[in-house]
This record gives structure tokens, C-alpha cells and sequence, in this order.
């Protein structure tokens, strides 16, 4: 399937990178895995559509190398591992694990089992080098529910999968739709599922990259809005169904800009600007996070000494602004690159979440004068 730009409409202002992805920011890996198995009725052990995704900060010891880190909750009916602690530190230690809901006790296991293996001091010292390790590493997990195409009780994702999910970790063009995290969500009715964009912020402005990587899972039909186009009141699934408090999202932020943890807040709060062009009003049900890091403006674990020296930002105000607005726009396409790259898909006793149909949409979107640049 066609992301929204190949198509012809180019959404915001500012240019993309070149992979328009967050691996734009240099460093920063993602890898899948992803789940289907078995068709019709839920007999206690499948059908699955499930799946989980890792977006790595670097490809090093995150646990001893961390990145200044942010947690901003827009609305916060979820199950997530590991905010709280990021909130208390501004720091992450560990890859971003996005899941099915259930699957988080799981995969939070899992990544602190890969933690250990690699970092045995964890928990314990000093090490042969001095090094002393504190009590635990906090593994990071976000998460929304495929209940709706998966068997969510049998919990199918554990520590297999997210080693798969590591090992197919890469810093290039990242996989969308149905795939990994996103693979059996919905959005606005439709199939949904992972999608990702970035922004430039050109040279003079601070030469900085932001990157957006989204699990979407919310929204009701009629609220479904394209670069402005109100194309939710056009064009409906046709299993379209009147309710509320539908789903969740969570939007990972990623930027090469020196930003410690409480700049990064302040940054994650653009978000929810993305998040409303698409057409969300969040829903009292739905969980809607978004997480920041920097990967420029590193914390690490055993410092030389009591005092270090790092890049900052002269003019936070000014440069905030610049990145705020790259964000809200990567947020915004990353979420219509989810819906356009996700194909139609059978689940759990024949439940069917519909592709797009992106023809149409371009068409309405077309029909309301706008095109590529």
C-alpha cells in the first residue's frame, strides 16, 4: 500500500527526511515482530493478529549509555511499564517495547532478561571494574489493545518474540501497517497499525531532525480528518458501529536536538496537536501517550566524575517552538501513514477490520484542492 506522500499529497510545511521514518534520526533502530496465526472461532488458543515492536534509542548498552527521556500522558487509561520511573529521572535504559495489553507483564520481562544477559552487574556489584548496579532496570512498554482481531487471553507475545523483534532491529526504512505493535489495531474503524514520518528543521534553525513512530488504535469513524478534509463524513467502514471511547495511541518522539528530560516534556506535549488534526477528541477510554528521547544528550549509568560537560540549547524557547511544530506534523502523517499502509484483515471469529480506501480518500482530498508540492 501507498503511504500518503507517494501518492501525491504532501501534508505540513516543513521537509521530511529522507526516509521520512523515525530511523531519519541518526541512530535510532526499530525492529518487529510480527504474529498470524490460525482462522475463525476463539477456542481458547488463537486466532492470533498480535505482535510487538522495539524502537531502540542506539544500537549500544542503553542500561549503561541512557538517553534524557520524557513521558507526556494527553489521557491515561493504559497498562504502561516503566513511565513512571522516566517522569522521576528524565531517563530511559532500555528499548521501547510496544504491544497488545495484556502482553505487557510479558515483554517487560522480557527486556529486563535481555538487560541482565547483557549487563550482568545489574542488581548486583561491583563488578570486576568497580562498577555497582542498582536494584532493577526499568523496561519500557507501551501499549493498546487488539482484542477486537486477537485472542488477548492466551498472551502470545513473550520473550521469543521480542528477541525476533531485536534481531530484526534496523536503523533503515521502517516496516508500517499491520506489522509488529500494530498488527491487529484499528483506527477511526478502519485497520490501522504502525506508522512513522519526520520532519527537518532547516540549517540555521538548528539543523535538527525529529522522527515519529505511532501504534494507533482510537477513533470513531466520523472523526476521521486528512491534512484538514473532513473525510470521516464521507467515507465509512462498513462495520461501522455508534460508540464511544474507542482505543488508544502511543507516539514515540525521537530528535538528535540536546534536549534533557524536562525539555523533552515540554516537546511530548505537541503531541496532542497531532494527534487533533487527525480528527481525535480522547475519548475518556483511550490511552494517549507520548514518549521523547533525545539521542544526542546522553546520561550514563557510571560517569567519570561528579561534573560533565554537554551540548545544550542557547535559545530554548525559539528552538522548542521550531521542534513543536515538527513534531505536530510528523505525528499527524506518521498517524495517516498507519491507516494508508494497513490492508484489510480477518481476525478472532471472523471479526474484519477494513482497509482505507485510499483511492477514495485522495479523491476527497483532491476534490478539496490539495495536491503535492
Amino acid at each position: 500500500m501507498p503511504r500518503l506522500r507517494d501518492l501525491g499529497i504532501v501534508p505540513g510545511s516543513l521537509p521530511s527526511g529522507p526516509l521520512n521514518a523515525i530511523t531519519d534520526v541518526a541512530g535510532v533502530a526499530v525492529g518487529h515482530c510480527t504474529v498470524i496465526e490460525g482462522d475463525g472461532a476463539w477456542r481458547g488458543n488463537g486466532p492470533f493478529r498480535t505482535g510487538v515492536t522495539l524502537v531502540l534509542p542506539h544500537r549500544g548498552n542503553l542500561f549503561e549509555d541512557k538517553v534524557a527521556g520524557a513521558v507526556h500522558r494527553i489521557n491515561g487509561f493504559g497498562k504502561y511499564a516503566g513511565f513512571e520511573q522516566i517522569r522521576e529521572t528524565g531517563c530511559i535504559e532500555s528499548p521501547i517495547a510496544l504491544t497488545s495489553t495484556l502482553n505487557v507483564p510479558r515483554v517487560a520481562d522480557a527486556l529486563i532478561t535481555l538487560a541482565i544477559e547483557q549487563t550482568p552487574y545489574i542488581g548486583h556489584g561491583p563488578d570486576a571494574t568497580g562498577r555497582q548496579g542498582y536494584a532493577s532496570v526499568n523496561a519500557v512498554v507501551g501499549e493498546c489493545t487488539d482484542s477486537f482481531l486477537n485472542d488477548v487471553h492466551s498472551r502470545r507475545i513473550g520473550e521469543a518474540e521480542v528477541r525476533a523483534a531485536l534481531a530484526a532491529a534496523s536503523e533503515g526504512a521502517v516496516p508500517e501497517g499491520s506489522v509488529g505493535g500494530g498488527t491487529g489495531m484499528s483506527g477511526f474503524e478502519w485497520k490501522a497499525g504502525i506508522g512513522t514520518a519526520s520532519r527537518r528543521v532547516p540549517e540555521g534553525q538548528g539543523d535538527f531532525t525529529v522522527g515519529v513512530l505511532v501504534q494507533t488504535n482510537f477513533g470513531r469513524a466520523p472523526e476521521l480528518t486528512v491534512c484538514g478534509v473532513p473525510v470521516g463524513r464521507h467515507i465509512r467502514p462498513p462495520n461501522a458501529r455508534a460508540e464511544d471511547d474507542r482505543g488508544s495511541i502511543v507516539m514515540i518522539a525521537a530528535t538528535d536536538a540536546p534536549l534533557d528530560g524536562r525539555q523533552l516534556e515540554r516537546l511530548c506535549h505537541r503531541a496532542a496537536f497531532g494527534l487533533a488534526r487527525t480528527g481525535s477528541t480522547c475519548h475518556s477510554g483511550s490511552g494517549d501517550i507520548a514518549i521523547g528521547f533525545s539521542t544526542t544528550y546522553r546520561v550514563p549509568e557510571c560517569p567519570d566524575s561528579v561534573v560533565m560537560q554537554r551540548a545544550t540549547l542557547a535559545n530554548e524557547h525559539w528552538v522548542l517552538s521550531v521542534l513543536g511544530t515538527a513534531l505536530i506534523e510528523a505525528v499527524e502523517e506518521a498517524i495517516h501513514n498507519s491507516l494508508f499502509m494497513a490492508e484489510t484483515m480477518v481476525g478472532r471469529d471472523g471479526n474484519t477490520r477494513h482497509g482505507l480506501p485510499v483511492e477514495e480518500v485522495v479523491r476527497l482530498l483532491r476534490d478539496h484542492g490539495l495536491s503535492g508540492r
